[in-house]
This record gives C-alpha cells, structure tokens and sequence, in this order.
C-alpha cells in the first residue's frame, strides 16, 4: 500500500494556533519529520509509536540537508507509511515546502498541503500591529531577511522604497544591512519599524524603532532568531493594540508539577492568562491491578446508597473499570454519588454523570458536614491508596458503615529542576507538594513560591519545606488560577 505525506505548517509558534486539520494529522502519523519552529508541545499529539525525526535547518547549523530531508519524504513515502513534513509557519511562505513538494510529485509520491498560519502575519498581530490598516496601509509586502546568492533570488530594493507595510521574516542576522538598504533605496529613516522575537509565545519581545535607531536597539535588547521586522506607520498602532503583553500572566513562567494526566487542566488556563508552563509532573497515578475488592464492589453496587469519589483520578479509574465489568451508568442508578469537588465533578461529567452531591468546602471535612444532613446509609468509598482517615472514621461514627477500596496509588517520579528558572508552582495535592519538595534542593525548596488549593495541600507543602505564598480559597482549578493571578498583581503593586 503506497503512503502519502503531508506538509503541515505548524504555525507561528504558539501550539493552539495548529490547524485542526494538522493537528488530527499528527493524531495519525506514523512518522514525523519536524523543524525546530514547530513548537515541541506538537509532538505530543503523535502516536506513542511515531518515528520523530528532527529535520532542524538553524543559520549554519543543519541537522538534515534539504536533499537529505527530500529523500527521505519519499522512502518513507513507499515504504508505505503516513508521513507528516511539520514546517513553521506555513510551508508555502519561505518554508522551502515548494521544494518539497516537487520533489515529491516527481517523484509520484502522493502529497497534500496543509496551509499554516504563517509569523509574518501572526507576529506582527499578536504585537498589535497589523499589516494592513484603513487611512495607514493598503498594501503588504512578505519577504525574507536571508537573500541567497542565486539568479532570481536578489531583491529589488527600489520596489521596496513605495508605500505599505514590509513584513520581514528571518530578519535578525541581516538587520543593519536590511534597513541600510530601505533607506538606501528611498524609504525615510524616521520610519517606523519594530522587531519581534518569538512572536505569539509567552516569550514574545517586541522592541520598537525608527529605520535608523532599530537595528542598535534590538542589539541592546539582544534579541534572538527567530525574529520578525515589520516597517512601516501601522507600528504606530502598537501602543493601543499590543494585547499579548496584556494579559495577567505575561512574562511568568509556571512550573507544573501536576501528574501529567491533570497537568493540561491546570496548564491551559494559566496559557490563556500570557504565563509560559512548564509541565514537569512530580507524581505519576497508577492504577491498582488487579483489585479484587474493586471487582467485587462493581459487582456488588446494589448494597450500598451513596458512592463517594474524592479526586478526578478516583473518578476516571472506577468508572473505567465499572465498563470493564461490562456495565454502564444505569449499574449506579440506585446510588447517590458524592463528590469531593468541581474538578471530580468534571471527570464525571465526561462519562455522562452528574454528582448528585457536592460539599460547599471542596475537601473531606466539606463531605463530613454534607453528610451530617443525609439519612444513614451504606457507603462506598473510593479513592486513593494512601488517604486521610478522616473521611472513614467520621462516617462512620455519625452511623454510616463505610466500605473503603483503594483505585490507585500515587508515585514520586525522579525530577531533574536543576537549572530550571520558574516564578512559581501551584501544588495541587499533598502527594505533589512531597514530589517537587523531593526534586528540589533545600535553597529552591525556601525560594520557588507555591500556591496552595487549600489548607490539608498547605501544611504538607510547608512540612516537606516549601515556601507557601498563598492558599487558594475554594479547593478547584478555577480558584487556584484566580490565587496565582492575585499573587502576582500584588506582587507587582510599589
């Protein structure tokens, strides 16, 4: 069976900004063939048993020579496999993807395009800047700062002097001579122009200028590739309309300690408020196989009335396992289900479930008081192996016989966070609050501020030695962002 290849633009750098056709493509692939634009978040969309192949080309620095890279799109192309070509950007603008197509249809290897949003667009955007504006720009020009010395690929700088907007991809390297030439070649040297490195990323610096004073500035700044220019009056419009600086957490990196199965829930709204996440999971959740008692439970669902989950993990694990046993939902249609708070709330909602009881104070002693108003009854009590006694103990002395079954158990993974600069880590549990206290030396553990989901989380962060900056109110997602927010706009006030 012949393969096919798809040349997928991977986008400007931010990893939500993949189409999402390209992003179902990579759920597919069988191999992958990456740049170092593409953002590395990508990779993790791959099967487990991808082949990923870094086809890096770096000014000077080429991991695989285009020849290299073309030939190996169609061997891997007969040899049957779906092979995706990720690109920055867009593989049609400065990608070199034109290359790697023809040489793909001669030779009669299948392939399809997938269109990227490409930075010489998406950069200048997320800078506030757009390229085109009524009464300032009705014309954009793209061009590249790395002129290669062929026929066809020198620039014609008198084009460049009329008026628009010059977007410049890959114009770091060259940028004294660039703006050397604009001016050379008639455009005013009080124009302004502005430089932005990593444009769309949490990393994204802009740094703004005239033709004449840009180049000394971004060496000030000491801005690194990859580096978009972009000349001309639209840049004015920057003060009003550069939003990604904006947002709550621009410029704060967040180290995640989570267990990689939650990390994403926490990650992704601290992404959306500007902070940059680093996911280094602490902790890893391994479900108890066999577990004889939990078979026996599902089995048994008809002798108890209430059934309590106290965490996402808890939840997602028995429901798993009740299917396994070849039931559904309707197998607890007798009992009522308690949860401990909105995010196992959640997970329940992804099997079709709602809780039909949730504690205002989202931790054991919430279910303690919520239970006080129930009418006695048999409970089943589902969570982790290594677990408060509270919960037990006090249901059971208030008259409800509790049977206690242990889903999973929770591991610390060995971390290596030498080096790794972070402003802050939210702890999540008591068991990751001992997992980063473990991949810390006693320094970082004094120094890295932490925030808390709450208080039982709190004292065994300070026990394990960590510095607990604040606590978040309400034991939830939500809450704890809106805590890491707070944290910082304090932070910031004189």
């Amino acid at each position: 069976m012949a393969g096919k290849v798809y040349l997928v633009g991977a986008g400007p750098g931010d990893p939500s900004l993949l189409t999402v056709k390209g992003a179902e493509l990579l759920g597919r692939a069988q191999v992958v063939i990456y740049d170092y634009l593409a953002a590395p978040e990508l990779l993790d969309l791959c099967p487990p048993d991808c082949r990923l192949v870094d086809a890096s080309k770096r000014a000077q620095d080429h991991t695989l020579s285009q020849e290299a890279i073309n030939a190996l799109l169609i061997a891997e192309a007969r040899a049957g496999r779906l092979v995706v070509r990720l690109k920055g950007g867009d593989p049609y603008v400065f990608g070199r993807g034109g290359e790697e197509a023809l040489a793909l249809a001669r030779a009669g290897v299948e392939f399809e395009v997938v269109p990227g949003v490409s930075s010489a667009i998406a950069a200048a955007s997320t800078a506030g800047i757009p390229l085109t504006h009524r009464g300032l720009a009705s014309l954009a020009t793209i061009l590249t700062g790395h002129q290669e010395n062929e026929p066809g690929q020198v620039l014609d700088w008198a084009s460049l002097a009329g008026p628009g907007t010059l977007s410049i991809v890959m114009g770091r390297r060259n940028l004294q001579d660039i703006l050397a030439r604009l001016i050379q070649a008639g455009r005013p040297p009080g124009e302004l122009a502005a430089a932005i490195e990593r444009g769309t990323t949490p990393d994204q610096r802009v740094v703004t200028g005239t033709l004449e004073s840009l180049s000394e500035l971004v060496e000030k700044a000491q801005l690194c590739p990859p580096v978009l220019v972009v000349v001309g009056a639209v840049v004015s419009l920057r003060p009003e309309l550069g939003w990604l600086e904006r947002r709550p957490l621009f410029g704060k990196t967040i180290l995640i300690p989570r267990a990689r199965a939650q990390a994403s829930r926490l990650a992704q709204p601290l992404r959306e408020l500007g902070a940059k996440t680093l996911e280094r999971p602490a902790i890893q959740v391994e479900p108890l196989t066999p577990n004889a008692p939990l078979r026996e439970a599902l089995l048994n669902l008809s002798q108890y009335r209430y059934l309590i989950l106290t965490s996402p993990n808890g939840a997602e694990i028995f429901l798993r396992a009740l299917g396994s046993q070849g039931l559904d939902a309707r197998a607890l249609h007798a009992l009522q289900i308690a949860v401990i708070g909105p995010g196992t709330a959640a997970a329940l909602e992804g099997f079709g479930l709602r809780p039909d009881l949730v504690p205002t104070r989202f931790q054991a002693e919430g279910l303690v008081e919520l239970f006080q108003t129930l009418e006695p009854g048999p409970v089943l009590l589902a969570r982790a192996e290594t677990a408060r006694a509270l919960l037990p103990e006090t249901l059971t002395r208030l008259g409800f016989p509790v049977t206690q079954i242990s889903l999973y158990r929770t591991n610390q993974l060995s971390l290596v966070l030498s080096g790794l600069k972070a402003d802050l880590a939210p702890i999540t549990s008591a068991s990751v609050a001992r997992g980063l206290a473990a991949a810390l030396t006693p320094e970082r553990r004094a120094s890295l501020p932490t925030v808390s989901i709450g208080p039982i989380t709190s004292q065994a962060a300070r026990e394990a030695g960590l510095l607990v900056v604040a606590e978040s109110p309400e034991a939830s997602i939500k809450s704890l962002v809106e805590t890491i927010v707070a944290y910082f706009l304090k932070a910031q006030k004189p």
